[in-house]
């Protein structure tokens, strides 16, 4: 790559990240007057604000959909509904069908056919 190409490219680049900058800019001075409201409403201080801080309570990052908690609950065991009689091959008969019990339906058997006895 040519010199002059490098620093026209370095110099866009800079310009870019400027701009970058300067719509973040605009975009915070709504959500600093949003907070400045909500801490006038409930009577906030900016000691109060810090020493949430330091106690970790502040609210967490969250990226691209609901915030995770740190202690999800362990997904429940479901109980298999059916079995293939062959293979021994089990079902919960939730989610997709197993490919072995669509083939069977496909010959003409019957889900009934594969139930667990309880």
């Amino acid at each position: 790559m040519a010199k002059d190409t490098y620093q026209t490219l370095q110099a866009q680049i800079r310009k870019l990240q400027e701009k970058a900058e300067s719509v973040r800019q605009k975009q915070r001075q709504p959500v600093i007057a949003s907070i400045l409201r909500s801490m006038q409403e409930f009577s906030i201080t900016l000691d109060e604000l810090k020493a949430a801080q330091a106690k970790g309570v502040a609210p967490r990052k969250r990226v691209g959909g609901a915030a995770k908690t740190s202690a999800a609950k362990p997904a429940k065991q479901v109980a298999p509904k059916y079995r293939h009689p062959e293979t021994g091959e089990t079902w919960t008969g939730r989610g997709k069908p197993p490919r072995w019990l669509v083939a069977a339906e496909a010959v003409g058997a019957t889900r009934d056919q594969f139930l667990i006895a309880q």
